[in-house]
């Protein structure tokens, strides 16, 4: 069973930075992975995609409303991914969360991190 975990969430203020990681922990799995991935969930909202990255090459993605802002990277040898994120604005706020696509679907999800942006 593979395993994601964030960390980084917290309270900040519009204009200000944070920085999420997530780290994947269990049977290894990265012949499988085709991306990592951002997500993230605003009270009463569905949730939406953020940004992912190609995990065995470079490309990255991003949703409009974050470009120029976030920026989303990997260490595939400590098998984590990071999203920095800039600029942030209230409507940023949420519970971020990591998965990995395998195949065409995203299949595995950590349990999220909330990220409060005040303004």
């Amino acid at each position: 069973q593979v395993e994601l975990l964030e960390s980084g969430g917290g309270l900040v203020q519009a204009g200000d930075s944070l920085r999420l990681s997530c780290a994947a922990s269990g049977r290894t799995i990265d012949p499988y992975i085709v991306y990592m991935g951002w997500f993230r969930q605003a009270p009463g909202k569905e949730r939406e995609f953020v940004a992912s990255i190609v995990w065995s090459g470079r490309h990255t993605y991003y949703a409009d409303s974050v470009k120029g802002r976030f920026t989303i990277s990997k260490d595939n040898a400590n098998k984590m991914m990071a999203l920095q994120m800039n600029s942030l604005k209230p409507e940023d706020t949420g519970v971020y969360y990591c998965a990995a696509k395998l195949g065409s679907e995203w299949r595995i999800w950590g349990q999220g991190t909330q990220v409060t942006v005040s303004s």
